[in-house]
């Protein structure tokens, strides 16, 4: 009888003891029967999903806290691995479903069920362990979003140095190419220069002063052509590396046309350009420098490539937001096999002779045209002459 008695007191202590351990816990722990009722759960359990431990003995714990998936649907029991575990015996552990609170709230849950046995091994329920992982999905989340954030910074920045790559590559072979075409382009007027030179070196004594004036003439238009050459190789390396912007300022268009003009005749001596335009004064925002360059550009050309006594027609007009600049001569014309080439660097028409340019000016104009979101326009006949027409979105005004 004493031996039952300490019996009896062992196991009460052996109990409490296992009471104290469930209740400081804190993951959740509750065991089933073989019919999925409770048969015990812990305090951290109970509150995870807001129930009185006492209402939840002898409740079916699927229809309890595991009934649905996390999108509302419905879980067969027969599906559930709570409920494998004692039916197989073997340990299901769960990492991705959620559990359900009392008022109708579900959170994300890892559990491990694992069956439990009597002295005999036979299978009598089984005890599930879970935890809320809220935090940790939210951790989760919030780094699989810092990844996809990483991983697009990535593959733009990728993107972009691949792209500046291109263009440092592109840059470098279009440099090389106008160093290649300068020093080729050079060789003429310095020989020339040095052919001049020589002359007057030997022939001195010997030589009219018509004839040195002539050599003289000859070296400081080769001179002018180099010095021309460098300052639009300087401008087209400007315009490949971008530094080159457009500064708009306030103008009369029609009064800018006209002072172009004088400066042209001033310059070459010629007065054979005609300006018309139905508008006496039009008020635009351009930027200046730009535009003198385009139009003095096409102008000179329109002059150099003309016989001497011709007339060159230069009509400015207004086409709803745009303004329309149009060059006409009667010169020599372009060649049909020129044309798609008119405006590569240092490219010159087959039917040039020695009329004197660098080849350079088109592509400029083209560029700057181009920076302004204009068109330009050419229409050539072998002969007969040219007409360039560009048109230029500017702002106008009302003055």
């Amino acid at each position: 009888m004493q031996q039952y008695d300490w019996l009896e007191t062992d196991l009460e202590s052996l109990r409490r003891q296992h009471q104290l351990i469930l209740n400081s816990v804190g993951e959740g722990v509750y065991g089933v029967d073989l019919a999925g009722n409770a048969t015990f759960i812990n305090p951290a359990g109970a509150q995870m999903i807001g129930w009185d431990a006492e209402d939840l003995l002898g409740r079916s714990m699927h229809a309890v806290l595991h009934h649905s998936h996390s999108d509302g649907t419905h879980y067969p029991r027969e599906k559930c691995p709570i409920y494998a575990a004692f039916q197989d015996g073997i340990v299901h552990r769960v990492t991705d479903e959620v559990f359900w609170r009392k008022d109708g709230t579900s959170f994300p849950v890892e559990y491990i069920s694992t069956p439990m046995r009597d002295e005999q091994g036979k299978l009598i329920g089984a005890v599930v362990a879970f935890r809320d992982i809220t935090k940790r999905k939210w951790a989760e989340a919030v780094l699989q979003r810092a990844n996809e954030e990483l991983d697009q910074k990535v593959r733009e920045r990728t993107a972009e140095l691949r792209e500046a790559n291109e263009q440092l590559k592109e840059l470098s072979e279009i440099r090389s190419r106008v160093v290649s075409m300068v020093c080729h382009e050079f060789r003429n007027p310095l020989n020339n220069i040095l052919l001049s030179v020589s002359s007057l070196e030997r022939y001195d004594a010997h030589l009219p002063i018509e004839q040195k004036t002539a050599y003289l003439e000859g070296i400081k238009a080769n001179v002018e052509r180099m010095t021309q050459m460098i300052d639009d190789v300087l401008v087209i390396g400007k315009l490949e590396a971008k530094c080159l912007s457009i500064r708009p300022v306030f103008l009369d268009l029609i009064e800018f046309c006209h002072q172009l003009i004088q400066e042209i005749q001033l310059n070459t001596g010629s007065d054979r350009i005609v300006f018309k335009s139905r508008n006496k004064s039009l008020w635009v925002e351009a930027d200046e420098k730009l535009l003198r360059s385009i139009l003095s550009n096409i102008l000179l050309n329109a002059l150099r490539y003309s016989p001497a006594q011709s007339l060159v027609q230069f009509r400015v007009s207004r086409q709803q937001e745009s303004i329309i600049f149009q060059i006409k001569d009667r010169g020599i014309g372009i060649p049909p096999e020129d044309q798609p080439y008119l405006f590569e660097p240092f490219h010159r028409g087959k039917n040039v002779s020695n009329i004197p340019g660098t080849g350079l000016g088109l592509n400029i104009v083209k560029r700057f045209v181009d920076l302004q979101q204009g068109q330009i326009k050419i229409d050539s006949s072998l002969g007969n002459g040219t007409t360039f027409t560009i048109m230029l979105p500017l702002p106008f005004f009302k003055h």
